[in-house]
């Protein structure tokens, strides 16, 4: 696992100690490197496993001979700098590496397609425009099959995630207007990551709350591609996140005219056909809300809907942990698919 020193990289390495068919052959931290892991989180300081695990130096060629699958919790544009040599190694065993290595990244660098778009939204060239097109979108949800025989897997965004499940049925059966789709969506403060920056203080964030990212957050990029390649149409969406004074957790609200050729939607039965079988989705219907508190430390999305007949329109709410179902929670379920364990191992 390469830059476990933030949240998501603490989530995931506290995921993958407790998963029952994994054994974390190294992690890599240039701030800690040679620093045992249970110094620097004290919390696992009880855990057999992590007794003797400590920080190294992330060096690819290297870790492609300790591990079948390595992760890569990194900033946007230096994931892809370390998943090149990665992939290469791993497809070239005369140099070292392993003909099995994968590679679960939960950056942007590879949820995006087109490298110009990336350029659009993130502001600089993509380091490895030609890995894109062999990268897998890590929602299981939609591409579960795919999953299982990647060789790159690119985990989404937290927002993303929180508005791709939900939106995905109503999409495919055409049962919202595509062209008039509000979405806004609350984030604890956890999903800026760990940074110091006066935006993030607790006197600037407690008792507060703020828009941000508006008109043109960076995950439209990857919600507009997969809504455009669900509805085999250019989508764009009326996307608003806000920052709230909470660590952990997204609600997200989606809102959207019914489709005029549309009668007596059944929104139960189209749910329940898309999702009834899924082990992390809960469909609270039109009886309850979703609820932050109910999702915080799970893989779980809470999803609840409602119809407004005054206005004709439909809206969908959710709820998801960011740092779990929105970030390393996902990358285990990724990780689950692309070995063969049962979907929910490690993390039920």
């Amino acid at each position: 696992m390469i830059g476990a020193s933030g949240y998501a990289g603490e989530e995931l390495v506290r995921l993958l100690l407790a998963h029952p068919n994994v054994e974390l052959a190294a992690i890599t931290s240039r701030q800690f490197s040679g620093k045992p892991v249970a110094d620097v989180f004290p919390r696992f300081a009880h855990i057999e496993k992590a007794m003797s695990l400590k920080f190294s130096d992330a060096r690819p060629d290297e870790l492609v001979r300790q591990a079948e699958i390595v992760f890569l919790a990194l900033p946007h544009g230096l994931a892809a700098e370390f998943a090149k040599p990665l992939l290469v190694a791993a497809a070239n065993p005369s140099s070292g590496g392993q003909a099995g290595a994968r590679v679960i990244d939960l950056s942007a660098d590879f949820r995006v397609h087109d490298a110009g778009v990336y350029k659009e939204f993130y502001g600089h060239d993509h380091p490895a425009p030609d890995l894109l097109g062999q990268s897998v979108y890590g929602l299981p949800e939609i591409y579960r099959e795919q999953i299982r025989g990647a060789k790159l897997v690119a985990c989404p965004g937290c927002y993303p995630t929180s508005i791709l499940i939900p939106l995905r049925p109503l999409i495919r059966r055409k049962a919202i207007d595509r062209q008039r789709i509000l979405v806004t969506s609350l984030s604890g403060v956890t999903g800026a990551g760990r940074k110091i920056e006066a935006d993030y203080l607790f006197a600037e964030c407690n008792e507060s709350m703020r828009p941000y990212g508006v008109p043109k957050h960076r995950h439209l990029s990857e919600i507009e591609q997969e809504l455009s390649i669900l509805a085999g149409e250019k989508i764009t969406i009326q996307f608003t996140p806000h920052l709230v004074p909470v660590n952990r957790g997204i609600l997200t609200t989606i809102c959207a005219d019914i489709a005029a050729n549309v009668v007596n939607l059944d929104l139960k039965l189209l749910f329940e056909n898309a999702y009834g079988q899924e082990p992390f989705v809960r469909l609270l219907g039109d009886e309850r809300f979703p609820d932050t508190k109910n999702v915080v430390g799970t893989n779980f999305i809470d999803i609840a809907w409602r119809i407004d007949p005054r206005t004709n329109r439909l809206v969908v709410m959710s709820a998801i942990d960011n740092m779990v179902k929105g970030a390393s929670g996902q990358a285990v379920q990724c990780l689950n698919l692309m070995c063969g364990y049962p979907e929910n191992a490690g993390l039920l």
